[in-house]
């Protein structure tokens, strides 16, 4: 009986790390979109440890939620609804419970077309407003709700192209080891910088309130190395990427790089910015040549070098991201309802196609 019993609880462990060893490892992101279409709003897809994708279907109803983020601590999820009513957007927030998305809580975002929100691990919230060419600033308190807008920094000024008329801002970045906030104005061809005053609940300038990229730049999204010394920043309507670094107290622009190919006089704009973990590779995003660029970064003293291209099967490839384990990107292709992923090499950068799936309007893809 004894034996029994005893190979019998044998059996049972053994089954057990059979199944753990044979457990199938997947990623779920969230995928938001323009709902000008067929979207209804947010959605969930999942990649396997093959780089296989498959839909999980709409977890939440919701207007052009074209730019998603979440807390630190993965209990909520923010999103922007991108529309102009009476002069502003709007920022939901939802409880993330399990594989569904609890509506929570809804306010204005500051200004009309909020484009890109962002959350630190104080659960202060950023959202930047593309046509009001402002910077929003609001909190999560602890029912996972958004609070009213506790502050809007206006941005001035204007660049020299047609699509630099006013103020645009397109994104707004948390410093990784700073209490500077850098906030990335297509329009006024600029980055601007501040921080939060917590005793006013303001945002207030810095010493330094602006660096000027190159005239028609049209800087738009950007990427912090791991170092936490470098930041590259991708120019939408040159289509080039910047290395800004500090020069004492100062940011400044160290050195330049096209993202598309020499000659390249076709119609093609950037869009998004990753860096590896490992900090030896930044990829971009080209809408128009609709490809990813892929970069090797000097470990020395930051500066690009060109690795090459990659087909992003698919037309407007306007954000993209890398895996938790950075096996494999993934992109998000706007114009043509398809989601694409690519297995990555760690060791040359280099992307191989895998899997692609149906998404109608991607825009923004968050893991």
């Amino acid at each position: 009986m004894k034996k029994i019993i005893v190979l019998s609880i044998f059996m049972t462990l053994f089954s057990c790390i059979h199944i753990k060893i044979n457990e199938k490892v997947s990623n779920d992101f969230y995928v938001g979109t323009y709902t000008n279409g067929e979207s209804k709003g947010i959605y969930t897809y999942q990649i396997d440890e093959n780089g296989l994708l498959s839909n999980k279907g709409l977890k939440a109803e919701i207007v052009n939620p074209s730019f998603l983020a979440k807390t630190p601590d993965n209990k909520t999820l923010v999103a922007v609804s991108e529309v102009d009513e009476n002069g502003s957007g709007f920022v939901q927030s939802f409880k993330i419970l399990k594989d569904t998305l609890v509506f929570v809580s809804k306010s204005k975002s500051g200004g009309a077309h909020p484009c890109f929100i962002t959350v630190n691990n104080k659960n202060q919230v950023l959202v930047a407003n593309y046509t009001g060419g402002n910077v929003g600033y609001l909190q999560i308190d602890n029912q996972n709700g958004l609070t009213n807008l506790l502050s809007v920094q206006q941005h001035l000024g204007k660049g020299t192209t047609s699509r630099q008329e006013a103020p645009h801002a397109h994104s707004t970045w948390f410093h990784p080891n700073k209490n500077d906030i850098i906030s990335v104005d297509l329009g006024t061809n600029e980055l601007w910088f501040s921080k939060i005053d917590d005793s006013k609940n303001e945002l207030v300038y810095l010493n330094q309130k602006t660096l000027k990229m190159t005239d028609g730049a049209g800087p738009r999204h950007l990427t912090f190395h791991p170092n936490n010394q470098w930041i590259y920043v991708l120019n939408e309507l040159n289509n080039t990427i910047s290395l800004v670094k500090n020069d004492g107290e100062k940011y400044v622009v160290d050195t330049s790089i096209s993202m598309i190919p020499y000659g390249y006089d076709k119609y093609t704009k950037g869009a998004d910015i990753h860096i590896s973990k490992d900090g030896k590779f930044v990829y971009a995003s080209n809408r128009g040549h609709d490809s990813i660029v892929i970069f090797k970064v000097n470990q020395q003293n930051g500066a690009l070098t060109f690795v090459g291209f990659e087909s992003v099967k698919g037309a407007n490839p306007r954000n993209f991201s890398l895996t938790p384990d950075d096996k494999f990107l993934v992109v998000a292709n706007q114009d043509t309802n398809n989601i694409v992923s690519f297995k990555r090499d760690s060791n040359t950068g280099k992307l191989v196609f895998v899997n692609e799936i149906a998404a109608p309007n991607p825009v923004c893809i968050l893991f």
